[in-house]
């Protein structure tokens, strides 16, 4: 009867049972004693999985909310430069700075208000007499007291998006475009 009771609670608490001269031991057993349970792992998985749902889809939004960033960056210098072009009553100039081209060795220009540089976005620009360039290392767009502006639009691209900012050539008036190219 001993024998079976101590059967019964060495397979009911996994322990290990040693008679030594009528004196019974209980020692855990370490096998079995260091590892997780099949619910525990589960568990696991299920909050891991819930929170990769929660931030995995975050994660393709970033890059579009960085592109919109700089769209309305580049848009505000624009405006902040006709501005200032009316306050101080002397043109005035917004130079926007290729990805990769090092703004330090640029020409010096009293007329450069601000300064723009394109962190991984490629520009391009469409003057006024429909002629479209890629912009390899700086763009100067200038406004001037009386309203107008060199005009143009600058194409603004980070695959798969695309702004377009016009800047009126007459008016100097400044309006923007974002689209979603998936063809592009």
């Amino acid at each position: 009867m001993v024998l079976m009771a101590s059967a019964v609670a060495m397979v009911m608490t996994q322990t290990l049972v040693c008679s030594v001269s009528g004196r019974v031991f209980y020692h855990k057993n370490p096998v079995t004693s260091g590892g997780f349970t099949l619910l525990e792992i589960l568990l696991v998985l299920g909050i891991i999985s819930l929170v990769s749902l929660l931030l995995i889809p975050n994660a393709g939004n970033i890059e579009s909310r960085l592109f919109s960033v700089e769209v309305r960056e580049v848009t505000d210098l624009l405006n902040h430069v006709r501005r200032e072009a009316v306050l101080r009553g002397q043109p005035s100039t917004l130079r926007l700075i290729a990805d990769g081209i090092d703004s330090t060795e640029m020409m010096p220009n009293l007329q450069v208000v601000a300064t723009w540089v394109s962190e991984g976005l490629l520009l391009e620009f469409l003057d006024s007499t429909d002629r479209l360039s890629k912009v390899e290392d700086s763009l100067d767009i200038t406004f001037y007291p009386e309203g107008g502006s060199s005009g143009g639009t600058l194409l603004l691209i980070l695959e798969p998006q695309r702004a377009s900012i016009q800047v009126d050539p007459f008016t100097g008036r400044i309006s923007h475009d974002s689209e979603l190219d998936q063809a592009y």
